[in-house]
């Protein structure tokens, strides 16, 4: 089995015309391009989900503040003149 696949995409003429200049720019092929960055895409996206899927865990637990909590946290992080 392939340890790579070919997939297709479409690109209008200026966003092809800046992947090959920035693969000229970098001495790759545009397919070496294209693939770092569909694999940031999926790195960073996977990621960003785990962080939600943190949140929606915590929310299931019980594990969080409401507004009105926060507010009173954030008020008694502020100092007064006075105090200062």
């Amino acid at each position: 089995m392939s340890k790579t696949a070919v997939i297709t995409a479409r690109l209008d003429a200026e966003t092809l015309a800046a992947l090959d200049a920035l693969a000229a720019k970098r001495e790759r092929s545009r397919a070496w391009l294209v693939a770092k960055a569909i694999k940031r895409f999926v790195e960073e996206e996977t990621a960003f989900d785990a962080f939600l899927q943190e949140g929606e865990d915590a929310i299931e637990r019980g594990d969080y503040l409401t507004q009105e909590e926060v507010e009173a946290w954030v008020a008694g992080l502020r100092v007064t003149k006075d105090a200062a």
